[in-house]
């Protein structure tokens, strides 16, 4: 029971190292550039200033991991400093992909409780430390798989209590929510859904809602629709989108688009349009400061 694949092969996900060496002072993000945050505190101490103004002061090696854009601030000892590696990273579907969507705005973990990500953080701050050629590709390739095995650790170890994360490490409703990411084109009912997981209907549908914050017809609802969204990103055709996640016409996937979205999939094309350009000014300004 693969609960990850499907997931990452619809949303997978980039990172791009912007820096590594000893930071000595403050350094402040303020999600202007639209995308998460990991670093990586190798050695040292560093205070970091959260979203919604958290302060915690980490003393220990330990994994920043900010999904969405939000602003914060790293603050280290301008005489000691503190050893970093830090990454953005780029959910396919943007911020609002479900993936993204189901984690929280910050999690803070030491190192050494993460045995799962060991092998993988030794080379990465090994390839760090080296001047080989290829540096910067190799050190983005390993930041993406420690993502990866950072969100199963969190399935293995159940450390989310709410959302689709959280449905994905209850083994019973990972069950159905599997079926629902490899088949978004199928008619489920609720019946349907809690025999994959082996509970009654009633049952079922209460611990779904009580674990993942809907019901499971919302879920699946809300899944299409972050697909459909994916495909129209890719150019993909309206006509072809409807099939493949599981409405009778264009039409039919319009009416449940704009029941989630609150727009038309054009308009929201049009939305993203403009987001876009917004985008790609602000890293014109950038490359040019």
């Amino acid at each position: 029971m693969d609960r990850l694949s499907t997931l990452l092969s619809q949303f997978g996900v980039r990172a791009n190292l912007f820096y590594s060496g000893k930071l000595c002072g403050m350094s402040t993000y303020d999600g202007a550039d639209l995308r998460g945050h990991i670093h990586l505190l190798q050695a040292g101490t560093v205070g970091l200033k959260g979203p919604g103004k958290s302060s915690v002061l980490l003393t220990r090696p330990s994994l920043i991991f900010l999904p969405r854009p939000s602003r914060h601030q790293l603050i280290a000892n301008e005489h000691e400093g503190a050893q970093l590696l830090c990454a953005t990273m780029l959910f396919d579907g943007g911020i609002s992909n479900p993936i993204c969507a189901s984690l929280p705005e910050l999690l803070v973990l030491p190192l050494e409780e993460l045995p799962l990500l060991a092998d993988t953080l030794r080379w990465l701050f090994s390839e760090a430390s080296g001047g080989h050629c290829g540096r910067e590709a190799v050190l983005d390739r390993l930041f993406e798989l420690l993502i990866i095995l950072l969100f199963r650790h969190l399935l293995d170890h159940q450390q989310l209590s709410t959302g689709m994360m959280a449905g994905l490490a209850d083994l019973r409703l990972a069950r159905s929510l599997i079926q629902m990411h490899n088949q978004p084109q199928r008619l489920w009912s609720v019946a349907e859904l809690a025999n994959e997981s082996n509970m009654s209907r009633a049952a079922y549908a209460a611990h779904f809602r009580s674990v993942l914050g809907q019901t499971p017809l919302d879920y699946l609802l809300s899944w299409r629709i972050s697909l459909a969204q994916k495909r129209l990103r890719e150019g993909r055709p309206i006509t072809l989108i409807a099939d493949e996640v599981g409405y009778e016409s264009p039409s039919a996937l319009a009416r449940a688009f704009r029941r989630k979205t609150g727009c038309s999939p054009r308009d929201w094309m049009k939305s993203l349009t403009i987001e876009g350009a917004t985008f790609s000014e602000a890293d014109d300004l950038n490359a040019a400061n």
